[in-house]
């Protein structure tokens, strides 16, 4: 899925009006007012400059500042949360919650593999969606996997990449973490290609959408404590691995996990270094980006 903080999508929720509107845009207002001061500075030196050329990330001092408040939330509040969903429920528990999350999402991917003209992964996303809706109640179970009909993610952020639109400069947005110009875009038109954008309003169930998003959010979580712990341990700059892991993941999802040509690296550019471990164990891996990094370390 297009890969925010979950929780944050509340302002998603229809009935929310001027409320929800009023939440993006002073959420854009926020990023504009705090991009205006917080350029970097582009290096002089040739080496220190086509570094930060390949880092993309001209709005650094600000997305810093993000990453560390979006930091501190994670610790105090997001990682105890899922650290109890994760001791609480047995694995099959969170399998089939996952499972029946995934298969909710179907529409977006499904109408993202049309507007990439992959009709082949659209009639697995739609086959899968009648297989594990009914064999598989409601989605609770993944029985079209183990048919053979794998699960694929997409969304408008990619369909724009694969229409050739830049990603622009990298971003940390508050609450909603690592993102980009493309990406931001995609994530609003994939909430109105979301049905439960519209549920709760058609049936006046009140916030339907924030629960599958928070459900989302702290299942993701779940998976990556571990996993996300040994990354920070490991880095000598944790907000830099965070920003190369998030670029290099959201290429690799845009090629279908298809390997760019020799030489070629993030939308375009010049490849970069090869990640460590568990950097590397975690882009070999197939879990969503979310907030943080995700990778399915059970």
């Amino acid at each position: 899925m297009t890969k925010v903080w979950p929780w944050a999508r509340s302002a998603r929720h229809p009935q929310a009006g001027k409320a929800g509107r009023g939440y993006w845009g002073a959420a854009l207002a926020l990023v504009v007012v705090a991009a205006l001061g917080g350029c970097a500075t582009p290096p002089t030196d040739p080496d220190a400059l086509a570094a930060y050329k390949e880092a993309n990330d001209p709005l650094e001092p600000m997305n810093r500042y993000f990453f560390d408040v979006n930091f501190a939330a994670d610790e105090l509040l997001f990682k105890p949360i899922a650290g109890w969903y994760y001791v609480a429920l047995p694995n099959f528990a969170q399998d089939g919650i996952r499972n029946a999350l995934r298969n909710l999402r179907t529409p977006i991917i499904l109408a993202n593999d049309l507007f990439q003209g992959e009709t082949d992964r659209a009639g697995t996303t739609f086959s899968r969606f009648l297989v594990n809706s009914t064999m598989g109640v409601g989605g609770l179970f993944d029985i079209a996997a183990r048919m053979g009909m794998q699960y694929h993610d997409e969304d408008f952020g990619q369909t724009l990449a694969v229409h050739g639109v830049g990603e622009g400069p990298y971003l940390v947005l508050p609450l909603f973490g690592p993102s980009n110009p493309r990406d931001l875009a995609g994530m609003v038109v994939d909430t109105f290609l979301d049905p439960l954008t519209y549920v709760g309003f058609v049936t006046k169930i009140k916030n339907i959408d924030l629960a599958a998003t928070v459900l989302t959010g702290v299942d993701e979580r779940a998976r990556n404590l571990k996993t996300l712990d040994q990354i920070r341990k490991g880095s000598l700059d944790y907000y830099a691995t965070i920003r190369s892991l998030y670029r290099q993941r959201r290429q690799d999802e845009i090629n279908n996990g298809n390997s760019p040509p020799a030489g070629v690296g993030l939308d375009g550019g010049a490849t970069s270094a090869v990640p460590a471990p568990p950097v590397a164990a975690f882009l070999a891996s197939k879990e969503p980006i979310g907030t943080v990094p995700t990778a399915y370390d059970r």
